[in-house]
């Protein structure tokens, strides 16, 4: 197996790899080492099966993947090339390549099921995976099976056209250490939703009174464009309110009167953290990362971040992973019934002209045996979880000695895709960041929340009108 680094994700967050501590910077030592080797140049063999993978964010991960590939290779007899991007970059290569007829066999990203994917789908250049899904269809959760169940307008059939291997959902993680400056214990952190979130504020004063610092903030919230954690914590917080945007059936609904006054008071409330001084001010300017940044040097109080990345960079600390940092399930809807949480399935696709479509479909195969899907899953420290239930049962997500994968776990068991999954216009939605920018209008520029409501309203429909 030949493996290939293109670029480098750490120099979009070199503070973050020094914050967590995890050995970032050997590896992108080692595969800075085969920089130069770029098999999108086409430098390839046409029989060696062609895959772009999203640089992990830790040794572990990354290494598990490449195991992955090589036991697939020493099994089956065939030869790979294991392109590693940043995934910034892994978008533009992927649309790049397309355009240019000579894409990847087998793509994977982060966050290719935001917008990628289901538009590939959509345009009918993914290949029809059903016959790698349909014979574990029954170890899937139907949240994880109703992810990669797009709609393909070319042939105008619906289908499996991605796998899915893990997932995600938002998780609030808290500084034990600062909370006892502030006062506070966590016996009595509120369950409902309004005590909960004034807790924080409460908590901010305390803290700075307490160190004499008014560089603390209750919390890491994203308020930017360029963050997708912006639009991950919008949308969550519309579940929280109720507000449907997309029926199953895959009809907007944000001419109905409740949706737009369930989306304004969203927008209000989000945002009026920010308005209120409870988040940093360069949270207008944040990337993904950030939040990640500012709470491990310990700027925030709280932080609310769709992934486990952060209690999973802190693993080899472990004062830190067990004792100072803390992970937390949410609170109750404000209606006081339990939260749904909103899940983004990780999944792997293939392009429908892919010459070696057989031996693509044959390695992704292989990946979702259960025994080979945990050990990419669990190098990944547990920032991703499971999409097949069985597995959530291993050791690694129940021990309860760790103080945060066990308390994640549970975030599974009432669940929910993103609308994309219900009409593909949506990915639009998000890879146009409307979330994003509805925020931003209303705490950089000022406007109020329901002209930017009406706006952000405005524009989802202009988007699924281009897409009929």
């Amino acid at each position: 197996m030949n493996w290939v680094a293109t670029s480098n994700l750490w120099g979009q967050s070199r503070h973050w790899s020094r914050v967590a501590g995890v050995g970032l910077i050997a590896l992108g030592l080692t595969m800075g080492c085969q920089a130069g080797q770029n098999s999108a140049e086409g430098d390839a063999e046409s029989d060696v099966l062609q895959i772009w993978w999203s640089e992990g964010y830790y040794p572990e991960e990354t290494e598990a993947i490449r195991n992955a590939v090589a036991s697939w290779e020493a099994e089956s007899g065939l030869d790979a090339e294991l392109v590693f991007y940043s995934e910034k970059d892994l978008i533009q290569q992927t649309e790049s390549a397309i355009a240019a007829g000579n894409p990847p066999d087998v793509i994977y990203g982060y966050s290719l099921d935001f917008a990628v994917i289901p538009r590939l789908a959509w345009e009918g250049k993914l290949a029809d995976v059903t016959d790698v899904v349909g014979p574990l269809e029954g170890l899937y959760s139907s949240t994880a099976l109703e992810s990669v169940y797009y709609q393909n307008q070319q042939d105008n059939i619906r289908s499996y056209y991605a796998v899915p291997i893990s997932q995600q959902t938002t998780h609030i993680h808290y500084w034990a250490s600062l909370l006892e400056d502030a006062g506070k214990s966590a016996d009595a952190i509120p369950t409902d939703w309004e005590g909960f979130w004034a807790f924080w504020s409460d908590a901010q004063v305390n803290l700075r009174e307490a160190t004499n610092n008014t560089n603390l903030f209750a919390l890491g919230l994203p308020m930017s464009t360029a963050a997708t954690d912006t639009s991950y914590l919008i949308e969550q917080f519309l579940d929280a309110y109720n507000v449907t945007l997309v029926s199953p059936a895959g009809d907007l609904l944000v001419d109905n009167p409740e949706v737009r006054a369930g989306i304004i008071r969203v927008l209000e409330e989000y945002t009026q953290f920010y308005r209120d001084g409870q988040v940093p001010p360069n949270a207008i300017d944040w990337s993904d990362p950030d939040n990640n940044v500012t709470f491990l040097s310990r700027l925030t109080l709280m932080t609310v971040n769709p992934s486990m990345s952060i209690p999973g960079s802190q693993r080899q600390d472990a004062i830190t992973y067990n004792e100072q940092m803390v992970t937390i399930p949410w609170p109750s809807k404000p209606d006081g019934s339990s939260l749904r949480s909103l899940v983004s399935t990780k999944q792997v696709a293939i392009l429908a002209d892919s010459p070696q479509l057989e031996e693509a479909k044959s390695f992704l195969s292989y990946l979702i045996q259960p025994e080979v899907l945990s050990q990419y899953i669990e190098g990944a420290q547990g920032r991703f979880f499971p999409v097949m239930p069985s597995m959530l049962e291993s050791d690694f997500w129940t021990n309860e000695d760790d103080p945060h994968t066990v308390v994640a776990a549970t975030q599974f068991t009432d669940t929910r895709p993103f609308d994309t999954v219900y009409n593909p216009a949506y990915s639009q939605v998000q890879k146009d960041s409307i979330w994003g920018q509805a925020v931003r209008k209303i705490v950089v520029d000022g406007v109020p929340p329901e002209e930017a409501a009406d706006e952000a309203i405005a524009a989802i429909k202009q988007i699924f009108t281009e897409w009929e």
